[in-house]
């Protein structure tokens, strides 16, 4: 088990003691430092700005949405990450949802499976640069002979030479037939609101995919990175109480009334009458009492509170579940202090 740091996207500002964050993550030994993207800062430029100060964290994106940029646009993003900080980068993808893709984009959402195993096809052409890049696929195709095109696209392959033809690639997937396809495509799973008491059912996707023709990890080769928040505390109550209005966002705000993943995953973990209940209320702008209706059972499976041999057992069952790194945000240097403190011997400590 390792640690990473989740920087996540700024709202609205980037928090001006990140560079604090960074530095302390890499002396304390986490493996990783990740930064996410929405509809304001990008998922590539912090982890090259604060990146820059590191010299042993792997810098991953977690995640760079899919209809953000072309899948080549996306190669060339992460051949020049990866050689500028000597092969430390991961490529952590997603598709996000309509609201985003059709709102902010002005892309197509539907056939996100496919769409995401035409991109990661042609990121993995680019970084390979074994011959032009081509794809017959009807979402990303190349050379374009659609609409307007003049005739005149030329198969190419990338002027640079990648540091590393094989960027590990992750996908953040939430259902099962992406889950799935995340095991027989990917190198990883960036996953959201995992919970050990599901860990059976995820693993039955998961198997399914490694099971594919051509998939191209074992399990054993296969990393896990769950997103997960750490409160090391005595105060409990206050605790899941300060989690629930994030969580009420999440379910009620990130999506469609008919469409929204995260709602989704709450649902599966058997809590689709408060998930519904959260979502109307959200939707008719009643936050905090949307937020109220949150269960503690509900936070309690998704986020590991306590004091530290209590957080310790709880990251011992994630371990158990196939869970390999665990993504958490934290506010201050003191915290990454605490958790890297307080797991050692459960996490590994990489600086030893």
């Amino acid at each position: 088990m390792r640690l990473g740091l989740q920087l996540g996207y700024w709202t609205p500002v980037p928090a001006p003691n990140t560079p604090e964050l960074v530095a302390a993550a890499e002396r304390s030994g986490f493996d990783s430092v990740f930064a996410a993207e929405a509809w304001g800062s990008d998922a590539f430029t912090p982890l090259a700005w604060w990146g820059s100060r590191t010299s042993r964290l792997r810098l991953g994106t977690s995640v760079a949405q899919l209809s953000a940029r072309t899948p080549t646009a996306c190669a060339m993003h992460a051949l020049t990450l990866d050689r500028l900080s000597g092969g430390r980068f991961i490529l952590g993808l997603g598709v996000s949802g309509p609201q985003v893709v059709e709102g902010w984009y002005g892309q197509p959402f539907g056939q996100p499976l496919a769409r995401t195993r035409e991109y990661v096809s042609i990121v993995r052409q680019v970084l390979a640069r074994e011959a032009p890049v081509v794809n017959n696929g009807r979402h990303y195709p190349l050379p374009y002979q659609g609409p307007g095109a003049l005739g005149l696209g030329k198969p190419l392959k990338p002027i640079a030479h990648p540091l590393r033809p094989d960027v590990p690639i992750m996908l953040g997937a939430e259902g099962p037939k992406n889950v799935a396809l995340t095991a027989e495509i990917a190198d990883g799973w960036l996953a959201i609101y995992y919970t050990p008491r599901l860990a059976a059912m995820y693993n039955e996707w998961l198997d399914e995919g490694f099971a594919r023709p051509g998939a191209r990890r074992s399990r054993e080769e296969f990393e896990i990175v769950a997103s997960c928040q750490i409160v090391l505390t005595d105060d409990r109550a206050r605790a899941l109480q300060a989690m629930k209005p994030v969580l009420a966002l999440y379910i009620g705000g990130m999506g469609a009334a008919g469409m929204n993943f995260h709602a989704d995953v709450f649902a599966r973990m058997g809590y689709a009458s408060e998930v519904a209940a959260i979502g109307e209320l959200f939707r008719a702008g009643r936050k905090d009492e949307a937020a109220a209706v949150v269960p503690d059972a509900l936070v309690e499976g998704i986020a590991l509170i306590g004091s530290a041999e209590e957080v310790r057992a709880q990251v011992a069952e994630l371990e158990r579940g196939g869970v390999t790194t665990l993504l958490v945000g934290c506010g201050n240097v003191e915290q990454v202090e605490q958790l890297s403190s307080a797991l050692v011997g459960e996490v590994e400590h990489v600086l030893d």
